[in-house]
């Protein structure tokens, strides 16, 4: 008993310096946004703000267009996330339930290119995103990242642990692949779509390079690129205004994914993710 709890001793130890390691910087991000720049910028640091102010997000709200760059970043994030929701799947699907020429090498292709950094497919993509005509708009910022390869290797290994015997009764009864794949496939992917659906939504809404070269109006900025723009003035940085819209990029995501933590863990453990 006394090693057993020894050992639980040290687990809650360390587990707890885990969170505080971690946490540590969301709360320092917090409290700083209720600090002036001066406070901010005094040797040594403080945590706790000695004036309390609500003036980082005042300005926020009144300086910048807010509306119009929480409302682009939803869209894309949006957008984005219903893109490889589905795509991904039926891109899964098919290369784990159907057979067809050149599946194996396909394959192939999907997990090559998990291996490429996304900064060298970055330039031969904005040169196709300009020659199609849409810098600076809003599907230039979508477009590119509608299916993606982890989206489709997860959507794949999660349908492949599905019976194939229920593929098979929905043939019997007439139904097509699309039919199939729409009433039998996609409800028993709940976990797997959950996981994918988080992982989307915010790769997508703190996606900050891709915005920043795309977007070259104040129309089409998303939440991180206006922050980082607008938080640095001629001679020095807003840390107080950066931290106050970092603290308001942050609350959705947080929201999105306390919501449906228990589908991602259920779907990591579902894909023979570990």
């Amino acid at each position: 008993m006394n090693r057993t709890s020894n050992s639980k001793w040290w687990l809650y130890t360390l587990l707890t310096l885990a969170v505080l390691v971690v946490g540590a910087p969301f709360l320092w991000m917090v409290l700083g946004s209720f600090k002036s720049t001066t406070e901010l910028r005094q040797s040594p640091p403080t945590w706790l703000p000695e004036h309390a102010s609500l003036d980082n997000y005042t300005q926020l709200f009144t300086r910048l267009d807010f509306g119009t760059y929480f409302f682009n970043s939803t869209v894309v994030a949006a957008v984005v996330t219903i893109g490889n929701l589905l795509f991904c799947s039926m891109l899964g699907y098919a290369l784990a339930m159907l057979e067809f020429r050149g599946k194996k090498a396909l394959f192939a292709v999907v997990m090559g290119t998990l291996l490429i950094p996304g900064v060298v497919t970055f330039v031969p993509l904005f040169v196709l995103v300009a020659n199609a005509g849409l810098i600076d708009t809003l599907p230039g910022l979508m477009l590119p990242f509608l299916a993606a390869p982890f989206g489709v290797f997860l959507m794949r290994q999660f349908i492949m642990g599905l019976p194939r015997d229920l593929l098979d009764a929905g043939r019997v009864d007439g139904a097509g692949e699309l039919r199939i794949f729409a009433r039998i496939i996609l409800p028993l992917c709940g976990p797997a779509l959950a996981t994918l659906g988080i992982l989307t939504f915010l790769g997508s809404w703190n996606n900050f390079l891709w915005p920043l070269v795309v977007a070259q109006t104040e129309e089409t900025y998303t939440l991180p690129v206006a922050l980082a723009l607008y938080a640095k003035g001629q001679n020095s940085t807003n840390y107080g205004l950066l931290l106050a819209g970092a603290t308001v990029v942050v609350i959705p995501m947080l929201l999105v994914f306390l919501g449906f933590q228990r589908r991602v863990i259920e779907g990591i453990a579902t894909t023979g993710i570990k």
